[in-house]
């Protein structure tokens, strides 16, 4: 017999699992009262504290595309900086919001350290330049300017710059090449700001805080395929910023490389060109208004004539585009953009719109023969025109006599054009034109050219210009009626003259209006652009390219090239045999006609050119000029704002940039070894793998083998004109032009 239970467990060993199982159960309580406790009564506040665990995106930037010009030298690349930045966010968690701080970095870069703070100010209505415009959680630059020495007293030091970082960063340049400047062309860069990134959030192209983008000119035309993609690691982070796991990682992708049809060395003439002839005018004399010329802002264009690509593009007043790079100073955003700037940030060349003078006659012209009047008709060049009480007068009184159309654009007569247009005015029934349409030639004409509309070239913000037709006229009329009733009187001075006209019947189209917008006056406005864009046609047999600078796009690596080729816009309403008595007329205003004493010794029979020379008049200003030219290669127009004549202002300039082109010397003889582009560039460079660029053959001309390695030099050219340098500008460039002349009023030489 044995005291044993049958479990064969003694009491003591009872009493230990009952002991444990009572300590399990009381723990299982403990726990779920504490999971209730954590999960109830405290979860709100818990869920609170873990949403401080997120991912975190570090930006690997991508490298911005080069934009290269026709040869693949640089006009805007990338270099690497030492580029001091701030956290805003860091700053903002110290007890002075990081301003002592600031202050210390500012000794350090040698900087005034109220520049260092406002730097690091969030841009809104209220705060001025300079302040950040970007994500408020990106670091903000302070300068990309930083030395060696800088960087590393930043670095060394860093508990004395919490919330600073120093580092190596690529860099925009506008590379300038031979001095060209080529500034509203390429425009410049700003930091993309939080609305920009959710309106593009669900788009084929996101931003990310780290974006730069492009604000203007090429760099906003063609952003997407320069910004690339920037690479993006996203880690796991708890509420004090410690990493606890990698979520995901993107490797960056370099832009693409824009291949443009500019030529630097082009661009280069094209810009000293315009800056000289500007200054030129200012030392000469205005007899009307008793003072020099202002020559205050103008703009050239050199385009291809068969291709409609745009050589070069220049526009005064300029500016240097590295301004914008690590963030715009006070003191230069007040010169770009004060009202004593005169605007330079302005592309002239497609947003200045001035009345056109005589160069508009090529559409006259066009228009007169669509309306049935023969080429070779005999149409009086009188001294004067008169309508009712009013006398328009031809330049100096002159007279031809009976001349033909061709023979009137070759002297630019406005009396065969005025009566012309006040013959078709009469035809339509007059200021109460008859029931059904009025055929209108003159101003359909306009518009069959292209005029009133945008041109279509890859920048941004192109302007229409002007083609003051019924329906505009109506339409203005309504929109300004009651202040023109307001302030027009009878018998008040010529501003309230006009006033009150234009209240009584501003909606009608007046003799005096139809007479004035034959010879480019008037209300009629254009751009350089849409100029360079019909004379081009002209030249090459009456097809309109849309204007394009753009060639091609060519990957990082050179494996992908997607060229932009030329498209037709629409084809000049006019026959071969009147196009080819403009191209005649056109070249006698080089050879003998308004254009003659600027182009004596041109050698014409090797190298032909053909032109028409413009003065408008422009009411409280001083005359603009215009002279729009041609080669069976190119369309060279130029135009300058308060400088009077358009062969005077500007015929020696445009000469110049033709002889640069095909190298003709000062004796009219040819150098081809010193032409530029005595052909429009076909190849285009090509990219190497590692990103080097391999320079194209600027001819296929066999003549020019023995230059081609100079050809391919980048500096080739350099040396042939001095710098340019952006003309002080004056002058407002809003204008209001005179409806229609008065009795009296003088005409300027074309």
């Amino acid at each position: 017999m044995t005291n044993i239970p049958e479990t064969g467990r003694t009491p003591r060993v009872q009493i230990r699992l009952v002991v444990i199982q009572i300590l399990v159960l009381s723990l299982l309580g403990t726990l779920g009262g504490r999971l209730w406790y954590l999960q109830i009564r405290e979860g709100a506040q818990y869920q609170k504290e873990a949403s401080g665990n997120h991912v975190q995106q570090v930006v690997d930037p991508a490298v911005r595309g080069d934009i290269l010009d026709a040869r693949g030298v640089p006009l805007a690349d990338n270099e690497t900086r030492l580029v001091v930045s701030a956290s805003r966010t860091d700053l903002l968690k110290q007890k002075d919001d990081g301003k002592a701080v600031l202050t210390k970095l500012a000794g350090v870069l040698a900087l005034k350290p109220e520049d260092v703070i406002q730097k690091v100010r969030l841009c809104d209505a209220k705060t001025p330049q300079p302040c950040w415009n970007g994500s408020p959680y990106q670091p903000i630059p302070i300068t990309d300017e930083a030395t060696p020495k800088q960087a590393l007293q930043i670095r060394e030091r860093s508990e004395d710059f919490p919330g600073i970082t120093a580092e190596p960063e690529a860099v925009r340049r506008y590379a300038g090449p031979g001095k060209s400047n080529t500034a509203q062309v390429l425009g410049y860069l700003s930091p993309v700001t939080d609305a920009e990134i959710q309106k593009a959030k669900d788009t084929d192209s996101p931003y990310l805080r780290s974006d730069m983008v492009g604000r203007s000119g090429l760099e906003r035309q063609y952003d997407k395929e320069l910004r690339g993609k920037a690479g993006v690691t996203r880690y796991e982070v708890d509420n004090l910023g410690r990493v606890i796991g990698k979520a995901k990682s993107d490797a960056a992708e370099s832009g693409s490389n824009l291949v443009t049809s500019i030529d630097s060395r082009v661009q280069r003439v094209a810009e000293y060109e315009l800056d000289k002839a500007m200054k030129a005018a200012r030392t000469q004399y205005d007899k009307i208004t008793g003072e020099n010329y202002k020559a205050d802002s103008g703009a050239v264009i050199v385009m291809e004539a068969k291709t409609g690509r745009i050589v070069a593009m220049a526009s005064a007043p300029t500016y240097d585009p590295n301004v914008w790079v690590g963030g715009i100073s006070a003191k230069d955003y007040k010169a770009l953009t004060g009202k004593d700037s005169d605007y330079p940030l302005l592309n002239r060349a497609i947003q200045g719109q001035a009345a056109p003078g005589s160069t508009f006659k090529v559409v006259s012209t066009a228009a007169a023969v669509n309306a049935g009047y023969v080429w070779d008709g005999g149409y009086p060049c009188t001294s004067s025109y008169s309508v009712g009480g009013q006398v328009f007068k031809n330049f100096e009184g002159e007279n031809f006599g009976p001349i033909s159309l061709g023979r009137a654009l070759e002297v630019s007569c406005d009396t065969v054009f005025y009566g012309l247009a006040d013959r078709e005015w009469k035809k339509d029934g007059g200021i109460n034109p008859k029931k059904g349409e009025p055929k209108d030639y003159f101003f359909k004409t306009a518009h069959q050219f292209g005029l009133g509309k945008e041109t279509g070239i890859d920048l941004p913000n192109e302007v229409t210009g002007r083609v003051p037709d019924r329906q505009w006229k109506l339409n203005y009329w309504k929109a300004n009626k009651d202040a023109w009733c307001k302030s027009g009187k009878k018998d008040g001075s010529y501003v309230e003259k006009i006033a009150y006209e234009n209240c009584l019947e501003g909606n009608k189209m007046r003799e005096g209006d139809e007479i004035n917008y034959s010879i480019g006056q008037g209300d009629t406005l254009v751009t350089p652009i849409q100029e360079a864009m019909i004379y081009g046609a002209v030249a090459n047999g009456g097809t309109e390219y849309y204007p394009t600078i753009g060639k091609a796009i060519i990957s990082a690596d050179g494996r992908t090239v997607q060229e932009i080729k030329p498209r037709v816009q629409r084809k000049l309403p006019v026959t071969q045999a009147t196009l080819k008595g403009m191209d005649d007329a056109f070249a006698g205003v080089i050879t003998r006609g308004t254009a003659a004493w600027k182009f004596g010794g041109w050698p014409q029979n090797k190298i032909p050119l053909h032109g028409k020379t413009g003065t408008a008049e422009v009411y409280g200003k001083q005359t603009t000029g215009w002279l729009a030219t041609y080669s069976k290669d190119y369309s060279v127009i130029m135009t300058i704002s308060q400088a009077g004549t358009g062969s005077g202002s500007a015929g020696e300039a445009v000469r110049n940039i033709y002889s640069a082109l095909y190298g003709v010397q000062g004796d009219g003889s040819i150098d081809k070894k010193k032409a530029l582009l005595p052909k429009p560039q076909t190849g285009l460079p090509k990219v190497r793998p590692d990103g080097t660029i391999i320079n194209p053959k600027v001819s296929g001309d066999p003549a020019k083998d023995a230059e081609k390695a100079q050809e391919n030099n980048p500096s080739n050219g350099d040396d042939q004109q001095p710098a340019t340098t952006a003309s002080p500008g004056t002058g407002n460039r809003n204008t209001r032009r005179r409806p229609h002349r008065r009795r009296g009023s003088r005409r300027m030489p074309s």
